[in-house]
């Protein structure tokens, strides 16, 4: 299977190529649920089109996005309505955040751009006490329990593809359209290092090909 499964990603490749459909979105829902109802200030890093600010937008008192691509910012704030709480930066989101504390912190498929270490401890600096972090990242698969779950992800993935492009003058969504480097890093490196940058961090894997962290950070030192 090990052999196997690559050969089948670079088709998958192929066929996402002609039936693109936002892997990351999908996990925006999930990601609200792990949040409270409301919060004040909220930082999404990586925002992209900032679709997942926008949402954020829904609970909290204002949103803040950030990300290193100057086009894909300007997209965002093209998409956002100028009565919604959220701005949008251009920069490094590890030298310049906009002054927190924030009571929510996001990044989703980002992180693995970043010092994966350096990120957390960042973001750990910048959560407000009491305030959750939540990661949706990617990891590269080692172990046969990896590929198992890679493979088992691959039927419902073509699925959804299918559904999502039943409409096939549907444009390409912007948040696809930043370029993208696979992950270096196994899920067990991720899980050693967030445990030993956020202790008490939940960490596990969701298919297709992610993993999720949510950290709270407690009150007091």
């Amino acid at each position: 299977m090990t052999t196997l499964l690559p050969r089948i990603m670079r088709a998958l490749e192929q066929f996402h190529a002609n039936h693109p459909w936002d892997h990351n979105a999908h996990y925006h829902r999930w990601i609200l649920r792990q949040l409270p109802r409301r919060f004040n200030r909220a930082l999404d890093v990586g925002s992209g089109s900032g679709d997942l600010a926008r949402l954020l937008a829904s609970r909290a008192g204002e949103v803040h996005g950030i990300d290193v691509d100057p086009s894909i910012v300007d997209r965002a704030r093209e998409l956002t309505g100028p009565a919604a709480p959220v701005t949008f930066t251009v920069g490094d989101a590890l030298k310049e955040v906009p002054p927190g504390p924030y009571d929510v912190i996001t990044c989703v498929a980002t992180i693995h751009h970043m010092p994966f270490s350096d990120a957390l401890t960042c973001f750990r600096q910048h959560l407000a006490p009491g305030g959750t972090l939540v990661v949706v990242g990617v990891c590269r698969p080692r172990s046969r329990s990896d590929y198992l779950i890679d493979a088992v992800a691959i039927p419902a993935n073509v699925a959804m593809a299918w559904i999502k492009n039943k409409d096939r003058k549907a444009p390409r969504p912007a948040s696809m359209t930043a370029p993208t480097r696979p992950a270096t890093m196994t899920f067990a490196d991720i899980v050693r290092d967030a445990h030993q940058a956020l202790p008490g961090a939940r960490l596990h894997r969701r298919p297709p090909w992610r993993y999720a962290l949510v950290w709270h950070r407690h009150y007091g030192p």
